[in-house]
């Protein structure tokens, strides 16, 4: 029998910026995606399903202090040149060190401090080639997924997010976080997580685009549920 899906507030969310166990909470969440591996997982679908997609943008929602995207940057900047990051979150949390990162590598940064709804709302997420997220869908209830993978589909060509995997033993799991060295916050919203997270199709069945996309939804490592939607390139004639 499968875990039913289950929200409840995660302590982070509700913690401000400089809060102490905040600060250490997203140091925590380096750690957890590295043992996730989804930087890794996350570049790999961007790669495989945007094989022939050249984005000037890339939105990444929920995207905390940026790092995460930094990591996924440093695999794709070789292949995808100059692009223009936007990310996104209700704190402005992204370092200087970050930011300047990021510039080595080519791409440049735009923080975004706003909710996704009006972020889609405004003018920049009309030139938005491809939108990512990582740890962010499991917030959402079923009513606000509907309404974001189709503001999404609308806007973008390539769709990617990695979720936790709802299962009963990566909750186990996840209980013991404190013995690689997590804070309360960080155990406690990790089990939440996994409670939230996704399995099987069901990111797939709540995609809006129909025939006019291609969709993926799979396990990726021990931990992580992966989703991609691409729209399809026309095909040249002649």
């Amino acid at each position: 029998m499968s875990l039913p899906r289950r929200m409840e507030p995660e302590w982070l969310d509700q913690l401000p910026a400089d809060d102490p166990r905040a600060m250490r909470s997203r140091r925590d969440l380096m750690r957890v995606n590295a043992l996730m591996r989804n930087a890794h997982s996350m570049a790999n679908a961007l790669r495989k399903y945007g094989t022939d997609l050249r984005p000037q943008t890339l939105a990444d929602l929920g995207c905390g202090d940026g790092r995460f995207m930094l990591g996924v940057a440093r695999h794709l900047a070789p292949y995808w040149p100059n692009v223009t990051v936007f990310l996104l979150d209700r704190q402005n949390v992204v370092s200087s060190a970050t930011r300047d990162a990021f510039a080595a590598l080519r791409w440049r940064v735009e923080t975004i401090c706003e909710d996704v709804f009006s972020f889609f709302s405004d003018v920049h997420s009309e030139r938005v080639d491809v939108v990512t997220c990582n740890l962010f869908l499991h917030h959402l209830t079923e009513l606000q997924l509907r309404r974001l993978l189709a503001v999404a589909a609308e806007r973008a060509s390539l769709f990617v997010a990695c979720e936790p995997r709802r299962a009963k033993f990566v909750v186990r799991i996840s209980r013991l976080l404190w013995a690689v060295g997590c804070n309360d916050v960080s155990v406690h919203d990790a089990v939440a997580s996994a409670r939230a997270g996704f399995t099987d199709q069901e990111l797939s069945a709540l995609w809006p685009g129909g025939d006019q996309w291609q969709s993926h939804e799979y396990a990726a490592a021990m931990f992580t549920h992966c989703f991609a939607a691409r729209r399809p390139v026309p095909q040249r004639e002649g």
